[in-house]
C-alpha cells in the first residue's frame, strides 16, 4: 500500500520543524542560566568589600575602585564566585552612611591603594555568603 505524496512530506517538514526550534531555543536557554548566577554576582562583590572594611585595621573605609578579573568556580553547590578586585581608600570614616558614593583619598600612597583576591560562597535562597579565601596585597 502506498502513501500520497503529500502524507510524507509532513513528518518531514515536522522534523525540521524541530530540530530549527531545538536550535533557536539552546541559545536562549544558555543565556538565561549566565543571567540566573550573574544576578548573584554583585551582591557577592559587595559582601566583599564590606568584608574587607570589618577586618582592616584602618579607621577609613575602603570601596572598590575596579573589578581586575572575576571567574564563577565550577562547584555544584553554592555558587562560588572569585574575583580580584581593587580596593581604595575613602575620604569617610568606616561605617559611615554613604560609603557608596565617598570619594576616594587623594595621593599615591602605597596603603591608599589595595588589590585583593576572594572567593565567596553564595547561597541565593537566603542571601547568606560564606568566605572561603580573602588575599591582599
Amino acid at each position: 500500500m502506498s502513501c500520497p505524496q503529500g502524507r510524507k512530506t509532513l513528518p518531514r517538514a515536522m522534523l525540521l520543524l524541530f530540530l530549527s526550534l531545538q536550535f533557536l531555543l539552546t541559545p536562549i536557554s544558555k543565556a538565561e542560566e549566565e543571567n540566573d548566577t550573574s544576578i548573584y554576582f554583585p551582591p557577592t562583590v559587595e559582601f566583599a568589600v564590606e568584608t574587607f572594611n570589618q577586618k582592616s585595621q584602618d579607621d577609613y573605609a575602603f570601596r572598590l575602585e575596579r573589578i581586575l578579573s572575576s571567574w564563577q568556580e565550577k562547584v555544584v553547590f553554592p555558587a562560588v564566585f572569585s574575583m580580584r578586585l581593587q580596593l581604595r581608600r575613602t575620604v569617610c570614616k568606616k561605617f559611615e552612611d554613604g560609603l557608596d558614593t565617598c570619594p576616594f583619598q587623594d595621593g599615591n600612597s602605597p596603603n591608599n591603594t589595595y588589590t585583593c583576591l576572594f572567593s565567596i560562597g553564595t547561597f541565593s535562597w537566603a542571601t547568606e555568603f560564606k568566605l572561603y579565601k580573602h588575599e591582599c596585597s
